[in-house]
C-alpha cells in the first residue's frame, strides 16, 4: 500500500479535532471524496476555456450569416488563429497540450507512488493554474506568437497530468472494492462538473475579452489547491485507521471508533509489518502485464479520443452549425456545450451503479459504447432541426460518451490496481492508473487535431471519425466481455 506520506496536512496539527476518535472513518473517507472532487473538478474547470475561445480565437461565422455553408467570409478573429487555416492552427494547439499532458501522465503515476501525494498534487494544480493565467495574458499584452502559445499549453498539460493519478491513488487508499463502482461513478462526476463550471465561467466572462475566460478559472484552481494543501490526507494510517478492506458504509456502524482505531502497538506493528512485504512500489513494465490493464488501456484511447473531441471542439461545432437555420452567439454555445457535460454526470453514475449492479464492468462498457453509435449518428443528422431536438440528443450522447469513460478511469483502474494477483499492493494504484488514462490520453491528443484538420472537409467526416473510434474502443474489450459472461454462467 502507499507508504506514510512525507507530510501530514497541516489541518492535523491545527485543527485536532478533526482527529479520530473526534471524527470517524467515514468522515474523512466522505472529506477525501469531497477534496479529490473539488480538485479534479478545478482542473477540467481549467481546461475548458481552449474550447469556448475557439470561435472567438478563429474563424468565425459571419454575423449576418443564416446558413450552415456560408462561411467564406471570416471575421477578425485572433491571429495567428484566424483565417483559412485558423481551425488547423487550433487543432496543433490542443495536440501540444494534449501530448505533453499524456507524456506526464506516465512519468506523473511513476512519481506519484513513490513521494507524498498531497505535495504532488499541489504543485500541479498550482503551475496548471499559473499557465492558464499565463496563457490569458497573451490577450493584454497582444501576442500573436503561435510558439509563446504552444509552449504554455506543453508546459500547462504536464502540470494537469500531475492531478488524475493522484487523485485516483489518495481514493483507492481509503476505499475499499465493494460498491466502489457506484461511488467512484458519482465522485468521477467532477470531470462533467469541472466542464461545466469552466464553460459557465469561461462564457459568463467572454464578453470583457477572451483573456478572463484563462484567468478567472486559473486562479479557481490555485485556491483549490491551496484547499487541498491544508486539508488532504493521503492515507488512512495517517489518521490512526487500519486500511480499509472496510468500504464506506451509510451506518452507525462504520463510525465505531473502536474497531477502526489501531489501539494496540502489537496489531499496529502486525499491520505494518504486513504492509512493508507489499509496499514497494511496481514497476512500469510490469503493470503493463497485470490482466486487463492493456486492453482497457486501449479501449480508453478511442473512448477517450471522442470525448476529448467532444470537450475541446463541440462549442465550436455548435456555433457553426445552424440550428433551426440560425446561427447562435458564442456565448450560448458554450453555455448550450454544457448539456453534453450534464449528460455525461448522469451517464458515469448508472455506468457505475449497472457494472456493481452484474459485476461485469466490460459488458458494462461495451454496452454504453455500442449505444453511442447511433446517438451521435442522431445527433449529427437532426440536431440541427431544432433546439429541442438539439439538446436532447446531446444529451443522450453525452451520457452514452462519457459512461463507459467514467467507468474506465475510475472503477476499472482502481480494480486492476489493487487486483489480487498484484498482492493488493495499492502502491500500483497510480501507476496502473497512469498508464490507462495517459494511453486514453494519447487519444486524447489525436482526437481533437483530427477534428481540427477534419472538420474543414465538413462536420460529417468528423462524425465518421468518432463512430469509428467507438467502434474500436468497443472491440478492446469483447474478450474479456466474454470472460465475464462465462464466469456468470459457470456460477462464480
Amino acid at each position: 500500500m502507499q507508504s506514510k506520506s512525507l507530510s501530514q496536512a497541516p489541518d492535523l496539527t491545527l485543527f485536532p479535532g478533526l482527529k479520530p476518535p473526534n471524527k470517524t472513518l467515514l468522515f474523512h473517507q466522505i472529506c477525501v471524496l469531497v477534496i479529490t472532487f473539488l480538485a479534479y473538478a478545478s482542473f477540467h474547470a481549467s481546461r475548458k476555456p481552449p474550447s469556448i475561445v475557439k470561435s472567438v480565437l478563429g474563424p468565425t461565422v459571419p454575423s449576418n450569416a443564416t446558413q450552415v455553408g456560408n462561411l467564406s467570409s471570416y471575421d477578425a478573429g485572433w491571429s495567428p488563429f484566424n483565417g483559412t487555416q485558423g481551425t488547423h492552427r487550433l487543432g496543433e494547439l490542443d495536440l501540444a497540450f494534449l501530448t505533453s499532458y499524456s507524456i506526464g501522465m506516465y512519468l506523473a503515476g511513476h512519481v506519484g507512488d513513490r513521494i507524498d501525494l498531497r505535495l504532488f498534487l499541489v504543485v500541479g494544480m498550482m503551475g496548471s493554474g499559473l499557465f492558464t493565467i499565463l496563457f490569458g495574458l497573451g490577450y493584454w499584452l497582444d501576442v500573436h506568437v503561435l510558439g509563446y502559445f504552444v509552449g504554455v499549453q506543453i508546459v500547462c498539460g504536464v502540470f494537469q497530468s500531475i492531478g488524475w493519478p493522484c487523485v485516483v491513488a489518495v481514493v483507492g487508499n481509503w476505499l475499499g472494492e465493494s460498491k466502489r463502482g457506484l461511488i467512484m461513478g458519482v465522485w468521477n462526476s467532477h470531470t462533467s462538473v469541472g466542464n461545466i463550471i469552466g464553460s459557465v465561467v469561461a462564457s459568463g466572462v467572454l464578453e470583457f475579452g477572451w483573456g478572463w475566460s484563462f484567468v478567472v478559472p486559473g486562479f479557481l484552481i490555485i485556491l483549490v489547491g491551496i484547499l487541498v494543501y491544508w486539508f488532504l490526507v493521503v492515507n488512512p494510517e495517517d489518521m490512526g485507521f487500519v486500511h480499509p478492506g472496510i468500504d464506506i458504509e451509510m451506518s452507525v456502524e462504520a463510525g465505531s471508533a473502536e474497531n477502526q482505531l489501531k489501539v494496540e502497538s502489537e496489531e499496529a506493528n502486525l499491520i505494518e509489518s504486513d504492509n512493508s512485504e507489499t509496499s514497494s512500489a511496481i514497476g512500469f513494465l510490469e503493470a503493463w502485464k497485470l490482466p486487463g490493464v492493456a486492453p482497457f488501456a486501449f479501449c480508453l484511447f478511442f473512448s477517450k479520443l471522442v470525448a476529448y473531441t467532444f470537450l475541446y471542439w463541440l462549442p465550436f461545432y455548435i456555433r457553426h452549425t445552424a440550428v433551426a437555420g440560425v446561427h447562435i452567439s458564442h456565448k450560448t454555445a458554450g453555455l448550450l456545450s454544457t448539456i453534453f457535460d450534464i449528460g455525461g454526470v448522469l451517464g458515469g453514475i448508472i455506468a457505475g451503479f449497472i457494472s456493481d449492479l452484474i459485476e461485469a464492468r466490460a459488458i458494462t462498457s461495451i454496452l454504453f459504447l455500442f449505444l453511442s453509435i447511433p446517438a451521435l449518428a442522431l445527433y449529427r443528422i437532426f440536431g440541427s432541426l431544432s433546439m429541442l431536438i438539439n439538446i436532447t440528443l446531446m444529451f443522450v450522447s453525452g451520457f452514452l460518451v462519457n459512461g463507459p469513460y467514467s467507468l474506465i478511469t475510475t472503477a476499472v483502474a482502481a480494480d486492476l490496481g489493487t487486483q489480487n494477483l498484484n498482492d493488493r499492493n495499492s502502491r500500483a494504484l497510480a501507476t496502473v492508473t497512469a498508464i490507462i488514462d495517459g494511453t486514453g490520453s494519447v487519444g486524447a491528443a489525436l482526437g481533437p487535431l483530427l477534428a481540427g484538420y477534419i472538420s474543414s472537409r465538413g462536420w460529417n467526416s468528423v462524425f465518421f471519425m468518432l463512430i469509428l473510434s467507438i467502434l474500436f474502443a468497443g472491440l478492446f474489450l469483447i474478450r474479456i466481455a466474454r470472460n465475464e459472461i462465462r464466469e456468470k454462467l459457470s456460477g462464480k
